[in-house]
């Protein structure tokens, strides 16, 4: 048996290509199925995300690739699927693969958390659809032990690398917790969504969102549960709210030093956080002057999360000696479980050979008591023992060792034990 991957990703295809692969769970559980209906393949797993479809099985080497190109061709008419789209590693390759993966260091964003619950949902789909029964399902558990080792062990997962993540950040620096916060969203573009759901996420209060035309911001405040107001109410809004993050089209600023000195003064100078992610900016940069009000803007988001990004990198290097060790270790287990079925076949192989010898000059040896078939016994299978012991001991090393040469299938080819 062989452990082989098949993948097309971010890093091989375009969207257009990937759209076209991102199959649902359901699909994804019937085409893993599908892929061990036939005697190639003994085990089969489908991972489909937004920027990775992966095929992962267990089976007669080599057999994957074929299976793979007949089922997107069942599944997905006119799709192009020239070798250039896709990756394959098999072995060693595969297992380094999956463990980086759901360890999210062939992620577009090293460290995003979202792919080990992929693929713990991928595994779980494969297991429900009765695809995986055997070395995949010790694998799969292995690589969640892997994910988890590299989060608890390196802070590769521990600083924002998204400008609208790293702006949350901020603010519970400035505020401890947002728990309760109040929120102003003044525009509804993509950059204030990302914004809101991570300020949703971290727990902050009420929503407010303003924006000149109200569609995208009633759809904002459906999505996370806020409230949109007229965006004529904004001075009145800011002597209120905690956080501020504005990303509006206007050609010029929305909000002067010295309307600001006047919200601050209402406001008794409780803190407040502005983040603007305008281009061109909505927010005077000078209200910085003013106390308790805490401006950035896109610029320093940017070189905060560029920041972040270099110190995920070097985490990054960590993680890859933690999973290339895993690597190690879940290779010497399934190669010493592969040997013992080797070893027993060997012994079983000798044994009929001394046994066959034996019965062979049996009218020479019926003259024998007891005591000497006794002796004949001892000394053939004592004989028989000194021969294999070496062999054994050298294939049993090479099985613990992942880099060896030796395979399962040279040990028997070598004694004949598939004949």
């Amino acid at each position: 048996m062989s452990i082989q991957l098949v993948g097309m990703s971010h890093r091989t295809a375009p969207v257009e290509v990937r759209e076209r692969l991102a199959f649902s769970e359901e699909v994804a559980g019937e085409l893993a199925q599908e892929l061990v209906r036939g005697d190639a393949l003994e085990e089969a797993l489908v991972l489909s995300t937004c920027n990775r479809v992966e095929f992962l099985a267990n089976g007669e080497k080599g057999a994957l690739r074929g299976e793979v190109f007949r089922c997107i061709q069942d599944w997905v008419n006119g799709l192009p699927v020239g070798d250039e789209l896709f990756y394959s590693y098999d072995g060693r390759g595969a297992v380094r693969h999956v463990f980086r993966v759901a360890s999210s260091l062939d992620s577009i964003v090293v460290g995003e958390p979202q792919i080990l619950g992929q693929v713990r949902d991928a595994y779980q789909r494969a297991k429900d659809a009765g695809a995986i029964g055997g070395f995949l399902d010790r694998l799969l558990s292995h690589a969640v032990h892997v994910a988890r080792r590299v989060r608890n062990e390196t802070e590769i997962g521990k600083m924002a690398v998204s400008v609208s993540y790293v702006a949350v950040e901020l603010a519970r620096k400035i505020f401890g917790d947002l728990e309760g916060r109040s929120v102003l969203l003044i525009g509804a573009g993509e950059m204030a969504e990302a914004a809101a759901e991570h300020l949703h996420g971290a727990g902050a209060g009420h929503l407010y969102l303003t924006n000149r035309t109200s569609a995208n911001a009633e759809r904002l405040a459906s999505a996370f549960g806020g409230e949109v107001v007229e965006f004529d109410r904004l001075l009145e809004l800011l002597q209120h709210v905690d956080i501020v993050l504005s990303s509006t089209g206007a050609p010029g600023h929305i909000l002067s030093k010295s309307t600001a000195q006047g919200v601050i003064a209402a406001r008794r100078n409780n803190p407040i956080f502005l983040v603007d992610i305008a281009v061109p900016r909505d927010i005077d940069p000078e209200i910085n002057d003013v106390d308790n009000m805490f401006v950035y803007d896109i610029d320093d988001l940017q070189q905060v999360a560029s920041a972040n990004m270099r110190h995920r990198q070097h985490e990054a290097e960590v993680a890859e000696r933690i999973v290339e060790d895993e690597v190690d270790r879940v290779l010497r287990h399934l190669q010493a479980q592969s040997a013992g079925p080797a070893i027993l076949s060997l012994k079983e192989r000798l044994e009929a050979i001394r046994r066959g010898e034996i019965d062979r000059h049996q009218s020479k040896l019926r003259d024998l008591s007891a005591d000497q078939r006794d002796a004949v016994e001892a000394l053939t299978r004592g004989i028989m023992n000194k021969v294999a012991h070496d062999p054994i001991r050298e294939f049993k090393r090479s099985a613990a060792d992942p880099r060896s040469r030796v395979s399962v299938a040279d040990f028997r080819r070598l004694f004949g034990l598939d004949q």
